[in-house]
């Protein structure tokens, strides 16, 4: 939203192409967003079991209930942000197609990015859509930052691909270009996201190089990282892709910000599931296999500006 992680890689969003950020901030407080608590919100997906051609793959209990909960930091433009009360964007679209395959509601319930594997795992929900990438420290339950086991890890559906781009104030006063332009500043970003993991490895790189360290602040939210850059107390927030286009475009009515450089280790964004539940896993793999065959995967990708982070199948642990 990056193949260490993009927007978000817990240890640390490897988390397309664009925040409504401040603008939307001030009113939802973007990224880890709104209220930190888990309301749920229904994605819309409301398609009967009758109807559903997948609805046989699921597990019986889920089939059952009708419904798959979904951890989600519903506050990252465009891929998953509220708007009068509903969970809409990239995701909350992406599940409601997928619902209608499978015959049950996607309800997000909304959490902090960095607690949201720890959710899943105690079951608080069935899977995790929140532009999370898919990278093999989270397949084995690594923390990356110190290359500990912090549990089981969990399986992913790869549903999309994104990088993490730099996101500077408007006009670029600070003249960031790259990475290495970050050695000594200060730089806001969001905390357990793939983008904190990229600015820890670049500041080392600088000391190793001969220069200062990054000094990184890191923040529950995206949106709160970004209220520094908009106040000049940061030079850069790194962002996913889309997130940061969104952001460029949006807030401020495009005053706000801009993205600078290339694209950052791209990499997939997957569909969170426990290691338990393959079965679950599998019947989500068709689902997504099913929309992008018949046409509804590349009309949400086209209506969110998001084309050049479309996938032709969906993979599962195709992250590195």
């Amino acid at each position: 939203m990056t193949a260490s992680s993009t927007r978000r890689t817990t240890a640390a969003r490897t988390r397309l192409a664009a925040v409504g950020a401040i603008a939307v901030a001030g009113t939802l407080i973007l990224t880890g967003c709104g209220d930190q608590t888990d309301k749920g919100s229904d994605s819309g997906s409301e398609t009967s079991s009758a109807s559903a051609p997948l609805a046989s793959k699921l597990p019986a209990d889920i089939k059952k209930a009708g419904v798959i909960k979904v951890g989600s930091d519903i506050a990252y433009p465009p891929v998953e942000y509220m708007q009068s009360g509903k969970a809409i964007g990239i995701d909350p679209d992406i599940a409601d197609a997928l619902g209608k395959q499978l015959g049950v509601k996607f309800e997000f319930q909304n959490g902090k990015f960095a607690q949201l594997i720890v959710g899943l795992q105690s079951k608080r929900f069935n899977v995790i859509m929140s532009a999370m990438n898919d990278t093999k420290d989270r397949q084995n339950g690594i923390d990356s930052d110190t290359g500990k086991k912090i549990g089981n890890g969990i399986d992913f559906v790869d549903y999309f691909t994104a990088g993490t781009s730099i996101l500077v104030q408007k006009g670029n006063p600070k003249g960031i270009k790259t990475l290495d332009d970050l050695c000594g500043k200060v730089v806001a970003l969001q905390q357990g996201t793939t983008s904190e993991g990229i600015a820890k490895a670049q500041s080392k790189k600088c000391t190793k190089d001969g220069k200062k360290a990054i000094n990184l602040q890191t923040f529950d939210t995206d949106p709160e990282a970004l209220l520094r850059l908009k106040q000049g107390a940061s030079v850069a927030d790194l962002n996913d892709f889309p997130v940061a286009a969104y952001n460029a475009k949006t807030s401020g009515g495009g005053k706000d910000f801009e993205v600078v450089g290339e694209q950052i280790e791209a990499g997939p964004y997957g569909i969170g599931v426990s290691k338990e539940n393959t079965q679950l896993r599998d019947a989500l793999q068709a689902a997504v296999n099913a929309i992008i065959k018949n046409g509804e995967y590349q009309k949400i990708m086209e209506k969110w500006n998001v084309v050049d982070g479309a996938v032709t199948e969906a993979k599962i642990n195709g992250g590195s």
